[in-house]
């Protein structure tokens, strides 16, 4: 028998983007893309302090605060350890808010996959070629063993297929942890324009015939 997947995942997110709007939000939403792809520095605590805003007025409960461990997502290309990505990046600056107890940057990219972004229609890596290509890599320092609850952290979310493989991964790992995921942005795709950037929501991820889906209100 295969190995389970979860019935959903719960994701939140912060942000939205939208990759073809002509208007001028739209094409501020395309800044601000390419600003948190790099994780810029001058950037990133304040976009930790705005996501500590809404957790705060109770919108992302259950997402962060106390006990929270924050696991970073990996990218498309195997992991090199020990290096200085991104999406880790951003975990620590939400971190560094009073978000988390902890970033443990323990789930790595073993096999490289399609780039989803660069993938035609009907091409893009299906969730369980995600599955297959990663693995939780737990060190003998692991200091929160098992976490009580665990967010996976990434910087966009489209299909949900990525986050929703890695939280596979990890709830396999530690079965009995609260698991979600969160992505500072939402990808708009089937929007020609957007009326704003800042639209705060928790939905769902699940998995059907087409592979995970986001699900929100």
């Amino acid at each position: 028998m295969s190995p389970s997947f979860p019935s959903e995942v719960p994701h939140a997110s912060y942000f939205i983007y939208s990759p073809r709007g002509g208007s001028e939000i739209a094409r501020e939403s395309r800044r601000l893309r390419d600003a948190l792809k790099l994780a810029r520095p001058d950037i990133l605590p304040k976009v930790a302090d705005r996501v500590n805003r809404v957790h705060a007025s109770g919108d992302f409960e259950g997402f962060f605060g106390e006990g929270v461990v924050l696991i970073p997502a990996p990218g498309h290309a195997p992991t090199v350890r020990g290096g200085d990505r991104p999406v880790e990046r951003i975990a620590r600056a939400l971190q560094a808010k009073g978000l988390a107890a902890a970033v443990h940057p323990i789930l790595h990219r073993e096999t490289v996959v399609r780039k989803s972004a660069f993938a035609g229609r009907g091409e893009r890596p299906s969730v369980q070629t995600h599955v297959d290509s990663m693995m939780v890599e737990v060190p003998e320092d692991f200091d929160l063993f098992p976490p009580p609850r665990i967010v996976i952290v990434d910087d966009f979310v489209t299909k949900g297929r990525t986050l929703y493989a890695a939280a596979t991964v990890v709830s396999r790992a530690f079965p009995n942890s609260d698991l979600r995921g969160f992505a500072l942005v939402r990808t708009m795709g089937f929007i020609d324009d957007i009326p704003r950037i800042v639209e705060p929501v928790v939905g769902v991820l699940r998995r059907d015939a087409s592979g995970a889906v986001r699900r929100e209100p």
